[in-house]
C-alpha cells in the first residue's frame, strides 16, 4: 500500500472536489452517501435506488470518481438499488492510500464494503481498472457476484505499448495535448460537453496511478462461471477488446459480447447494452 500525495497541491485537490460537488448537485434521481470503512481505508459509497431491489455495484476507472456514472444511474437504478463506489487513490472521496494491486487487497477491500452494506451477493459492472477490480473480487468470491458486466476490463491481456508512447509526449504539450488525449480515448465517438474541461483538470491537479495492472490466471478467470457481459470498443487505443474476447471465450462458460464500432477506450451509451444483456434481449 502506497499514502504518496495524490494530488499536486491542496488547492487541486479542492477544484477536483468542487467539480465532484457540483455532479452530485445534478445527480439525476434521489440518493445518499455513506463512507464505510474497510481493511484498506475509509470508502465512499453513492446509493441509489429501491432498497429491496437487486443490489448492484458500479466501480469506475482510473483518474476519475463516481460521478462518471451520472448518465447511467437514472436506468441502472429503475432495476436495481445501486452502490456506487469510489476506488481508493484515485480522484474521489475515498481514502487516498493506493493498496497493492499485486494479492487480495481489492478483493478484501470489496469484501468489506459488501459487508459494510449488508450486500452478500450482487451484480458489479465495472470500467477499466473498476473492471480489474470487479475482476479480482469475483475470482476470489465467484460465490458473491451474480452477474458481471466488464466494459474494457485491464488483467486480461496485456496493454498496448503504443498507447502508453503516444500518450506520454502529449502530456508534456499542455492544454492541446490533453485535449488531443482525450480524443484519442474517445476514438470515433463525440466527445461528451464537458469532458475535456474535467480531464483538464484532472490531468492537472491528480498525480495519477502508475504501473500496470496484473494479469488473470487461466485458473484464476476458470472461476467466473456466472453470466459475464464484455463491451469493447473496436478502436479502443489502450487494449485489445478482440483478443480479451478471444481469451474470455476459451475460459468462460456464459459469455456474452458485445464490441462497439467506433468506440474507444472512454465507452459511452453502454447502460442500454448492459440493461438488454439483463433482460436476455
Amino acid at each position: 500500500m502506497t499514502t504518496k500525495a495524490i494530488y499536486k497541491s491542496p488547492a487541486g485537490e479542492e477544484a477536483i472536489m468542487a467539480l465532484y460537488d457540483t455532479a452530485l448537485a445534478h445527480w439525476p434521481v434521489a440518493y445518499e452517501t455513506r463512507t464505510v470503512p474497510t481493511r484498506h481505508g475509509e470508502t465512499f459509497v453513492i446509493i441509489s435506488g429501491d432498497p429491496s431491489a437487486p443490489p448492484l455495484f458500479l466501480l469506475h476507472g482510473a483518474g476519475i470518481n463516481s460521478a462518471m456514472w451520472a448518465a447511467d444511474v437514472s436506468a441502472y437504478s429503475a432495476r436495481h438499488r445501486i452502490y456506487a463506489v469510489d476506488l481508493p487513490g484515485e480522484p474521489g472521496r475515498s481514502a487516498p492510500n493506493r493498496p497493492d494491486w499485486q494479492g487480495m487487497a481489492f478483493a478484501e477491500w470489496l469484501e468489506d464494503i459488501f459487508s459494510a452494506l449488508a450486500v452478500e451477493k450482487a451484480t458489479l459492472i465495472g470500467l477499466s481498472q473498476g473492471a480489474w477490480t470487479a475482476l479480482r473480487f469475483a475470482t476470489v468470491h465467484p460465490h458473491r457476484v451474480d452477474r458481471l458486466a466488464l466494459l474494457a476490463p485491464g488483467g486480461v491481456v496485456p496493454d498496448k505499448l503504443s498507447f502508453v508512447l503516444r500518450l506520454i509526449p502529449l502530456m508534456m504539450l499542455g492544454n492541446w495535448g490533453i485535449r488531443r488525449a482525450v480524443r484519442i480515448l474517445y476514438a470515433r465517438q463525440p466527445i461528451p460537453d464537458g469532458v475535456e474541461e474535467i480531464t483538464l483538470t484532472m490531468m492537472k491537479n491528480f498525480n495519477a496511478r502508475t504501473g500496470t495492472l496484473p494479469l488473470f490466471s487461466d485458473d484464476e478467470l476458470r472461476r467466473l462461471t456466472m453470466p459475464v457481459l464484455l463491451v469493447g470498443g473496436d478502436e479502443d487505443a489502450l487494449r485489445d477488446n478482440h483478443r480479451i474476447a478471444a481469451r474470455l471465450s476459451d475460459l468462460l462458460p456464459d459469455l456474452t459480447v458485445e464490441m462497439i464500432s467506433g468506440g474507444g477506450h472512454a465507452l459511452l451509451n453502454t447502460v442500454e447494452v448492459v440493461l438488454g444483456w439483463e433482460r436476455g434481449d
